[in-house]
């Protein structure tokens, strides 16, 4: 993601069964014979209620439909999960919206609320390794989830339409799931919207359809690779789309807003010409297709990698930006954090693309972007290893990051710095993976301790004294 700065389904059933307290709690107290409780969030340390234990997602299919005059969603989700224990009971993350209906393995289950979180139990408790299928019927007016940091993300309205933007908590506003990265599960989505409008979605266009007797179209959309729910997106709106294939290449779907198509359509030629080079230097492509959505800036005020589809405000949809997002899908996208405090990860590869963009495009050395760095105050509030929660995306994220993966270079050489690059994206490859992770891989590849280039560049406080 880029600093988040200025340019920074279907018809309602039955009403549900309530639960008993303890089951909407989620305390794990009171279960029967048969299984226990998922865990209510997985703890992680920045948003503790993000994700679910006890099951695996392996697929989602979301029906959704939506009308932008009214911000009316109605939707269903058909959730394919593995379940890692004797389930009697689990949970889903779900902001505002109504759940119509819920089904386990096609028998009615009850369900209950309690926040964000939509706890379901079948009538029989689910058997540990067992695959099985939840539906949930939902609808109402999705609306913008605030960060600790005052940002807007989740199901934001856009002047023709809506975006949904994931990172770290939105999904949950416009699906149910398990909203955490580490619970990767691959992806169709359709989405039906009047007549007129387009519906963007994340891999590839599978068909599109008249629908309500021709005065709606439904766009279905199939993501075959595992993707982290926060990479979910969808765009609706009146959009100039463009589809390319170059020969041997990606396939490639852009969808930018027509008010700003013409001013966009240089930075949208070079998509597969910045693709070749990023392969180049970080390896071959994780995804089975590639693009864009571009709206107006005063819709979007910040980028997001998006998983194969980033989505730019149009004053950022830029060279810099460009690489930055596509260089996401290596790092961050493919290869996702553990945990939210290992996002560094993801920004420290991005921003560091650019700066071998600018070798290799505008003769500025790395060296050059490193010194502009380590002179900024902001990149020294704190540790990259270590961001605050209110300041998860804050600039020593993106640059002092980027100065721990030149330090890198400079202790082990060209070579075995650009070998680095390839082979993490590919040793976790379609995975997550750590701080500790990495810094063992780096160890291994280098062939040497590493210890005080963690200690002063990525975990100490303060400027060192030394460059």
């Amino acid at each position: 993601m880029d600093q988040r700065s200025p340019l920074r389904a279907l018809a309602p059933v039955a009403a549900l069964l309530v639960l008993t307290a303890s089951a909407c709690s989620g305390s794990g107290e009171g279960s029967g014979p048969g299984g226990t409780p998922g865990a209510v969030g997985l703890r992680d340390p920045y948003f503790p209620g993000l994700g679910n234990g006890g099951y695996d997602v392996r697929h989602y299919d979301l029906a959704l439909d939506y009308e932008p005059k009214s911000n009316l969603l109605r939707g269903t989700a058909t959730i394919t999960a593995r379940a890692t224990q004797d389930l009697s009971a689990f949970n889903l993350d779900l902001r505002g919206l109504d759940v119509d209906g819920v089904t386990v393995n096609g028998v009615p289950a009850e369900a209950g609320r309690a926040g964000d979180e939509l706890t379901v139990r079948p009538r029989e408790p689910v058997g540990d390794g067992s695959t099985f299928r939840t539906v949930v019927r939902y609808s109402g007016s999705p609306s913008s989830v605030t960060d600790p940091d005052g940002s807007e993300e989740g199901w934001l309205r856009t002047e023709d339409g809506a975006i949904a933007l994931g990172e770290p908590q939105g999904s949950m506003a416009w699906f149910p799931g398990n909203h955490h990265p580490s619970d990767k599960a691959a992806y169709d989505i359709t989405v039906t919207v009047p007549k007129g409008l387009t519906a963007v979605s994340n891999g590839e266009l599978r068909s599109r359809r008249p629908a309500a007797g021709g005065a709606r179209t439904a766009f279905a959309w199939h993501s075959p690779e595992p993707m982290s729910s926060y990479l979910a997106t969808v765009g609706i709106g009146e959009y100039e789309v463009r589809t390319s294939r170059p020969a041997g290449g990606i396939p490639e779907f852009t969808a930018v807003d027509r008010t700003v198509a013409a001013r966009s359509e240089k930075v949208r030629a070079r998509i597969p010409e910045v693709l070749e080079w990023a392969q180049k230097n970080f390896g071959p492509y994780p995804f089975s297709s590639t693009g864009a959505i571009v709206e107006r800036a005063e819709d979007v005020d910040y980028a997001l990698e998006t998983q194969t589809r980033p989505v730019y405000p149009a004053g950022a949809f830029n060279e810099y930006f460009l690489v930055h997002e596509l260089a996401h899908q290596w790092y961050g996208n493919s290869v996702s954090p553990k945990q939210w405090k290992d996002v560094w990860l993801n920004e420290a590869f991005a921003t560091y693309a650019e700066w071998l963009y600018d070798e290799d495009f505008r003769g500025v050395p790395a060296q050059e972007r490193f010194e502009k760095e380590f002179e900024d105050d902001g990149n020294w509030a704190f540790p990259p290893s270590a961001p605050p929660r209110d300041d998860l995306l804050g600039a020593p994220v993106y640059g002092r990051g980027a100065m721990v993966l030149h330090k890198i270079r400079q202790a082990v050489g060209d070579d075995a710095f650009f070998g680095l690059l390839k082979s993490w994206a590919q040793k976790h490859r379609h995975g997550n993976a750590s701080t500790e992770d990495f810094t063992a891989h780096a160890e291994e590849r280098a062939g040497e301790d590493l210890t005080e280039l963690w200690d002063v560049w990525l975990h100490g406080d303060g400027r060192p004294a030394k460059r």
